[in-house]
Formats: C-alpha cells, sequence, structure tokens
C-alpha cells in the first residue's frame, strides 16, 4: 500500500544563541570534539559489523559448530551478548560514554547498519567497498534531543536547545517554507525524525529529516506520461496527443561550456594571480567559477523537472514513464562529452523527488 507521507530534509543555518564571547567558544571546540568522536566511531562501526559478518571466514569451524549473529538468549546458536545494533552500542559506549551524547551514538549506529545492510550483497560481490567516513563527518541526533522550541523576538526565526546548547536559526531569504514548516513542527502538526547536525566552513547547518503529507492531486491512474532525457532537449514528455519539450541543447549546454571555458581560462592564468594569502588568494576567482557551474546546471535541473511535473498534473498522469533511460546512462558512460557535460542521474533523482511529492509515479525503463 502506497503511503501518503514522506519524508523530506531542509537545510538549516544555526548561530550559537549567546553573546558571551567566551561561550561560543567553548561550544565551538565542543561541537568539533563531538565531530571528531563521530568520525573515529562511524569507521569502528563499519568495521566491526563486516568482521561480525565475516567470523566464519576468519575462522576454521567444526561442522557441529551452528553461528548465528543473534542475541544468545533469543537463540542457542547466537554468539552475541546482545543484538547486532545492541553489541556495537556497547563497544561504542564503553571508548565514549561521557565525551559525546550517547543519544548521538545510537543514532549513528541505527543509521550505518541499514547502510551497511542494504549494500552487503555488493561487499560479498567485490562490487563495492566498504563505506570510508571522513572528519567533516554530519553528526545524527533524534528528534527527542531538540527542546524548549520557541520563537525569537522578531518572529522571523526560532530559538531550542539541543543537547544543553542553546541554538538560534538564521532563515534569511526563505524560499523553501522552511519558517513555516518549523512552526508546524513547534505547534506539533509536523513531525521531525532523526535529523543531523553539520559543521562546514565556521557554519552551523541542521538538516532537519520532516515527514510531510504528499499533494492530493487530481490524477488518472489509466494515463501515462512518457518522458525522454537527452542531449537535445533535456526532456521530452508525451502523454497522448500532446508533447512537450522542455528546454534544449543550446540554452542548457551553451552556458555550460560558457563557464567550463572560463574555469580553464582561470587555471592557466591562477599561477599569475597576486598572493596575500597563498594558495587561497590566487584560487579564488577559479573557485568562484566552479561553484556558478554548479549553482547554474542545479538550477536548471529543478526547472526542467518542475516543469515536467506541471505538465503531468495539467494532463493528470498519475504515471512518469522514463523511456530507455537505463540505456541511455550506460551509453554516457562510454561518451566524455556526454559524462562531464550531462547531468542524467541529478535530473532523475530531482524528477523522482518531485513526482513522489505530488503522488506520480516514476518507472525507470
Amino acid at each position: 500500500m502506497q503511503s501518503n507521507t514522506m519524508v523530506v530534509t531542509r537545510k538549516i543555518q544555526l548561530l550559537i544563541d549567546s553573546k558571551d564571547p567566551e561561550v561560543v567558544k567553548e561550544t565551538w571546540t565542543q561541537l568539533y570534539r563531538w565531530q571528531n568522536i563521530c568520525f573515529r566511531a562511524a569507521n569502528m562501526i563499519v568495521s566491526h559489523h563486516y568482521l561480525q559478518a565475516q567470523v566464519k571466514d576468519f575462522f576454521y569451524f567444526t561442522e557441529e559448530i551452528k553461528l548465528k549473529l543473534m542475541n544468545q538468549k533469543t537463540d542457542e546458536n547466537g554468539i552475541l551478548q546482545l543484538s547486532r545494533e545492541g553489541s556495537i552500542y556497547q563497544v561504542l559506549s564503553r571508548h565514549f560514554k561521557g565525551q559525546i551524547p550517547m543519544n548521538m551514538m545510537g543514532c549513528l549506529n541505527h543509521s550505518l547498519l541499514s547502510y551497511f545492510d542494504k549494500e552487503k550483497v555488493a561487499y560479498w560481490k567485490g562490487e563495492k567497498s566498504l563505506r570510508n567516513y571522513k572528519k567533516n563527518i554530519s553528526m545524527p541526533f533524534s528528534a527527542a534531543a531538540i527542546t524548549k522550541v520557541t520563537r525569537t523576538e522578531n518572529g522571523r526565526d526560532f530559538r531550542f536547545n539541543l543537547f544543553k546548547i542553546a541554538f538560534r536559526t538564521y532563515l534569511g531569504i526563505d524560499k523553501s517554507n522552511k519558517r513555516l514548516m518549523l512552526e508546524r513542527i513547534r505547534t506539533g502538526d509536523l513531525t521531525m525524525l532523526t535529523s543531523q547536525l553539520q559543521l562546514i566552513k565556521g557554519k552551523i547547518f541542521l538538516l532537519a529529516a520532516i515527514r510531510i503529507d504528499k499533494e492530493q492531486n487530481s490524477l488518472d491512474m489509466a494515463v501515462i506520461a512518457e518522458a525522454s532525457l537527452s542531449i537535445e532537449h533535456p526532456v521530452v514528455v508525451k502523454i497522448g496527443k500532446y508533447e512537450c519539450a522542455i528546454g534544449s541543447k543550446e540554452e542548457f549546454l551553451h552556458r555550460r561550456l560558457a563557464i567550463k571555458a572560463a574555469i580553464s581560462r582561470m587555471q592557466k592564468g591562477a599561477s599569475f594571480n597576486c598572493g596575500g594569502h597563498g594558495r587561497k588568494r590566487k584560487m579564488k576567482s577559479l573557485n568562484d567559477y566552479w561553484h556558478m557551474e554548479k549553482r547554474y546546471v542545479e538550477a536548471k535541473l529543478h526547472v526542467y523537472s518542475r516543469m515536467l511535473i506541471n505538465f503531468c498534473l495539467k494532463h493528470q498522469a498519475a504515471t512518469i514513464l522514463l523511456v530507455n533511460q537505463q540505456a541511455k546512462e550506460e551509453l554516457a558512460k562510454e561518451n566524455d562529452f556526454l559524462l562531464q557535460n550531462w547531468s542524467y542521474f541529478s535530473l532523475k533523482e530531482k524528477i523522482s523527488y518531485k513526482a513522489e511529492k505530488a503522488g506520480i509515479q516514476v518507472i525507470v525503463e
């Protein structure tokens, strides 16, 4: 049965809600310490889950010995004192209890176990390597860790406590209804799920996972929209006798190639830029163009996917069929030009997200 709800993630900038410089400095130190512990714990968790799953291959047992990765109390063949997740949590508690809220460790352990179970078949086949986590890892926590959510004096932002640390949101120009969502979370109309805290270049971000209701649109299950993603036209959609070409090669690719040409020129001239702050100053203009290309592509793909969904809603199409999409993606991998300049996966991802929110099913052919 199809669910009427979905989970969306909203990135919200946070500020430490204190005017005392010492408190702010201590809080930053604490957050970076927690991030370092999460980095170490994440790699430890993945290693332990892999070792548990491979225990039969690391030892030579007699045929009489039966092994199950289960709690010995619930299964006589179990080899663990607790469940798989519980046994790893016990290891984490022994190493990090008192240094970091164990709520974070529990959420981290649970999420990494789910990733491991989804990917373990690929590990056994040698198609995928174990995940390797870096020092800029996000710190997960349960929604119950957020307390005392109130509005600020200006009515535009929100205050709350996270593990006894006072934070304040900085919403700025709100284009994705973050303010409305936070207000509905505060009043209990929306549910916040396990979310993450992220530290990026001296800024704090809350990656809030929120369960929302899907849009209730009038759709006809018999109507199917056949969509084709290509280089000539980003999206060509056909519903019965109606056909629409969304975007064009000249409009999308010409601008992107112009930005790439500018990046190439910047790379050649970077060594002649003035220093002042070393490599950072010399690479500033080049980094600006890299970010420009990324923002341009993301904006265009959002526009194309939104236009496709609107066209489907106009004609009440309940299903989008992406025609020959898998073959096109395989072809793109062999073509350097398509691989570098076209964004099949990102466009497909945005179409799937917007379609799910609108209650439209996406089928990849």
